[in-house]
């Protein structure tokens, strides 16, 4: 983690309401992860609280990052009015990122809205690693989907929009079954019902494919933690939780969500958990990554 003066080199309003900001930040672009975050301030911008942005993209070559955003409120209207060449400081890279297993070769990147921005950098990752990427993105209608043209030309992008103004009409879950076989994890962010119900359809993907559950080996080895690294990177499906954070640094509670083994803060524990380290009933939402 580092605190950093960063110079906003572009800004642009990508879909109504959503910008695409991107900074020179050298020592963040190094050390950045996907499904990490920074936390911003501006000196000038008047407000009390730093505010969370996802790392949309990071490129160590030419130490720039970007942020996704939609205008919501004071915290993010403020960036907007930015110009390039003007400097605020960010404090990152936060957060636990998403793990791939290196033995993975076909990742399902799921997004619902504004959580294209958390999966973002995970598609750059996952191709300089010579990974083949699927990526099913959803939204309300055509004014919100998210360009092709901001995406690799390797990637395959399937778009569902709610009334069927564009791709499949319908929700994005609805796409996942058709790709459950292929995949060999998952990964998703978006609201918080999209994100329930891809825990159910993963819940039960091992009796849709007959996949054979063995009990671990006499001398198999330690038990993996729950919510470790390893136990992540084991998991078929991660997701990135959205949740409004204060401090961002675990000392605040704000961001805390309910998991099987309890209280979970999301600046600290996550963004990123494994599917079944949630207790979907008791996490309430969706919170705003930023506001």
């Amino acid at each position: 983690m580092q605190l950093v003066d960063a110079e906003l080199q572009e800004s642009r309003q990508i879909l109504p309401g959503q910008w695409l900001q991107q900074y020179h930040a050298p020592a963040l672009a190094a050390g950045a992860r996907a499904g990490q975050f920074v936390h911003v301030r501006g000196d000038w911008s008047g407000l009390v609280l730093r505010r969370p942005f996802t790392i949309n993209t990071a490129d160590p070559v030419t130490g720039t990052i970007s942020i996704h955003f939609r205008e919501v409120g004071r915290g993010t209207a403020w960036l907007t009015r930015l110009r390039p060449g003007e400097r605020i400081d960010m404090l990152g890279p936060l957060g636990q990122g998403f793990q791939v297993d290196p033995r993975s070769r076909h990742l399902l990147l799921v997004a619902g809205g504004l959580g294209i921005a958390d999966v973002r950098l995970l598609v750059d990752e996952a191709l300089r690693d010579g990974r083949q990427v699927v990526l099913l993105y959803g939204c309300r209608d055509a004014s919100e989907v998210y360009p092709s043209s901001l995406l690799p030309d390797e990637v395959e992008y399937l778009v569902a929009t709610d009334d069927g103004s564009v791709g499949h009409k319908g929700f994005v879950t609805d796409l996942v079954l058709e790709y459950e076989a292929w995949a060999d994890q998952a990964f998703a962010c978006g609201p918080l019902p999209m994100l329930r119900t891809l825990a159910g359809l993963v819940a039960g993907r091992k009796g849709r494919l007959g996949v054979a559950t063995l009990g671990r080996k006499r001398g198999g080895g330690r038990p993996v933690p729950p919510g470790s690294p390893a136990a992540r990177r084991r998991s078929f499906l991660q997701v990135a939780m959205e949740q409004n954070m204060g401090c961002a640094v675990g000392a605040c509670l704000g961001c805390v969500i309910w998991g099987v083994d309890g209280p979970q803060r999301v600046c600290r524990e996550g963004p990123v958990f494994a599917y079944d380290e949630i207790d979907w009933d008791a996490t309430a939402g969706p919170g705003t990554h930023a506001q």
